[in-house]
């Protein structure tokens, strides 16, 4: 029997739990799954005699090894600061990892002693970065076996609300992590356009967006993300004239935010002084220069960002609240996570909301003389505020991935990325099974 630990079963984890309790009894798995908490579980797994939940604490040294050891591959949905820990007590004892995340660089450095002792540590198999990979590679390839040549590729992933569920000004509501959300794109985003490098520094990325429009669901804007070029190398794409990764939002969203970034309300360098006994509107005050005596706070945002108060970014900022006496009650807050306490109340999923995924690639190559363009897009939609498509085109392939590994399927090793054939094929091919399908258009 083939033993499965899961670290990690919070939000994201639910649809990934679903797909392991299903598969359980088909391929005799039996599973174990560790969090902070794990109450939650408990009606869900009340029927299945093959999983195991239990309290865990990932700094606990003598428990992480414990339940590693028992272990034949081991899936961390904790949060990726953690994944270190995990990886390296999979190491010392001969574990499989499959996680969504980034490859970080205390992983990276263990590719050769993993591969030295067969092991697979599979990273970025999961939404962003996994499905954008397995989707991207898959026409790369098709395209570079009929003899085409690449020139331009962009590619852009958003995490917002279903039609019926987008109901607040700012048309996003959180999904995955709150704090990620509030600190993307810090840093400088980096490019290639027409073959001239690009960069796009923080205070300016949320002002630097481009439009796009998915057949049935309208109107996006993207933002790059922080880095697009070293995506080249492992595309197998290290000549192109034009490469860009970004996120995508509903328009008025990176607008909107702009004026949080130009205030200072991201900045999560530096804690406030008596910030637990601070307002909203005191911490919008004390970013702004004390100039246009007799002026509403709104006017002086206006005048201090460069917009006119009726402006519709102005508009948004004012619906979080952010303008009014609300305490804080956060000691020692960074503006980040003061910024972030106040918006989880605001765009939190409320019973029976169903969020959205839209991924969206688009291609430009020389083919027999002849420029083509290509766009390759993804929605779906989640089923509830548990079962979101988040949970879904996150939890999925992960859940696929520790299949095809369990299965001897997998014949790469050491730190890897899901860029090949083995991988995207069957990923995809299963994805589409559960409705994860792309549509593409050809120009």
């Amino acid at each position: 029997m083939k033993k499965i630990l899961l670290l990690g079963a919070g939000r994201s984890a639910t649809v990934l739990i679903d797909y392991l309790l299903a598969n359980a009894p088909v391929y005799g798995w039996q599973i174990s799954i560790g969090d902070v908490a794990v109450d939650h579980l408990a009606s869900k797994l009340r029927q299945s005699a093959q999983v195991r939940t239990f309290t865990f604490d990932v700094q606990n040294e003598a428990q992480r090894n414990e339940e590693i050891g028992r272990a034949d591959v081991v899936i961390s949905m904790l949060p990726a600061l953690f994944h270190p820990l995990v990886a390296q007590g999979c190491l010392r004892q001969g574990k499989h990892l499959v996680t969504a995340s980034y490859v970080p660089p205390h992983i990276r450095e263990l590719h050769e002693e993993a591969q030295a002792k067969g092991l697979t540590f599979l990273m970025e198999c999961g939404l962003d970065p996994g499905i954008d990979h397995l989707s991207a590679m898959r026409l790369i390839h098709q395209i570079q076996r009929q003899g085409g040549n690449i020139t331009s590729f962009k590619s852009f992933t958003g995490g917002l609300m279903a039609p019926e569920s987008d109901n607040n000004p700012w048309h996003y509501k959180f999904t995955w992590n709150p704090r990620n959300v509030v600190l993307a794109g810090q840093g400088t985003a980096k490019y290639i356009e027409n073959g001239t490098y690009k960069y796009i520094p923080y205070p300016q990325l949320f002002g630097r967006t481009e439009s796009f429009q998915v057949d049935g669901f309208g109107d996006f804007d993207g933002y790059a993300n922080r880095d697009s070029l070293s995506y080249r190398e492992p595309y197998g794409l290290q000549h192109i004239p034009t490469m860009l990764r970004g996120t995508l939002r509903r328009p008025g969203y990176c607008q909107a935010w702009q004026v949080l970034v130009q205030l200072g309300l991201t900045d999560d360098s530096y804690t406030l002084e008596d910030s637990g006994r601070m307002t909203y509107r005191a911490l919008v005050e004390s970013f702004l220069p004390a100039t246009h005596p007799g002026a509403s706070l709104k006017e002086r945002v206006a005048a201090s960002v460069g917009l006119a108060p009726e402006s519709e970014e102005l508009r948004l900022v004012e619906w979080t609240g952010l303008f009014d006496e609300v305490p804080i009650g956060l000691e020692n807050a960074t503006p980040a996570q003061a910024l972030e306490r106040l918006l989880v109340q605001k765009w939190k999923l409320s019973p029976g909301d169903k969020d959205m995924i839209v991924m969206l690639h688009q291609f430009e190559y020389e083919l027999n003389g002849a420029r083509r363009k290509l766009t390759s897009s993804l929605v779906v939609l989640g089923d509830d505020e548990v079962h979101t498509a988040m949970a879904k085109t996150v939890g999925l392939p992960l859940g696929i991935a520790t299949k095809l590994l369990l299965e001897g399927k997998l014949s790469a090793t050491g730190v890897v990325v899901p860029l090949h054939p083995d991988l995207y094929e069957p990923i995809l091919e299963e994805l589409e099974q559960f409705g994860i399908c792309f549509t593409e258009r050809e120009q």
